[in-house]
């Protein structure tokens, strides 16, 4: 499952061309339409996301983020979309329609039948959920380096040519396997540490 309208509405066209059905292509666009009607109600501009830390962290301008925010979903068929509070029902790669806000859209991805969140981060976050696990995925050493009692993982290896993708995308693989299980748990587990659920509500969330 993937998230995030605003993060993905500027690069729409590269998810439509994966989904597996008609169908889904055109789910993919009601929602994006759904919320450029909810933001204008508003009076927002979805451009209003990237937030301070993208921006210090070298993104410019949303097109950038989505575009990023895409790569990350991967490769395969799209096969289902899901609107805000919906429940997945079925196998695949799921788009679940959410604001970018991370406690917001944690919470309807819950809401969806998430029960393992895996979270990259560039710069660090206090998002964490009580009621499913939050797997803190770096994506520079340096970030896991001054956390090392929150990071989980250490992507920035790839970057400083420490670990090959293959050799860290089964390092992840194999953890994700054992906190799902029970045999290991995330540092947020460990702290107990999480935010309030935090529903939808009707001011435009960018």
């Amino acid at each position: 499952m993937f998230s995030e309208v605003t993060e993905v509405r500027d690069a729409i066209y590269l998810l439509t061309s994966r989904a597996e059905t008609k169908e889904v292509a055109e789910a993919l666009v009601r929602e994006m339409d759904w919320y450029d009607r909810y933001l204008a109600k508003g009076e927002a501009d979805r451009s209003a996301n990237t937030t301070p830390g993208n921006k210090k962290g070298g993104l410019s301008n949303i097109v950038e983020k989505s575009l990023g925010s895409i790569v990350k979903s991967g490769s395969s068929a799209i096969n289902g979309v899901l609107g805000p509070g919906e429940r997945v029902k079925g196998k695949g790669l799921i788009f679940c329609a959410t604001p970018a806000s991370d406690f917001v859209c944690g919470t309807l991805q819950l809401a969806a039948g998430m029960n393992l969140h895996v979270f990259t981060t560039g710069r660090g976050t206090p998002y964490g959920l009580a009621m499913a696990p939050v797997v803190k995925v770096s994506t520079r050493t340096e970030l896991a380096q001054r956390w090392p009692d929150l990071i989980d993982v250490d992507a920035g290896r790839i970057a400083t040519g420490r670990a090959s993708i293959e050799e860290l995308g089964w390092e992840l693989f194999h953890f994700y396997l054992d906190v799902a299980s029970g045999k290991k748990q995330t540092w947020a587990e460990q702290h107990k540490l999480h935010n309030d659920i935090t529903l939808f509500n009707p001011a435009p969330i960018t």
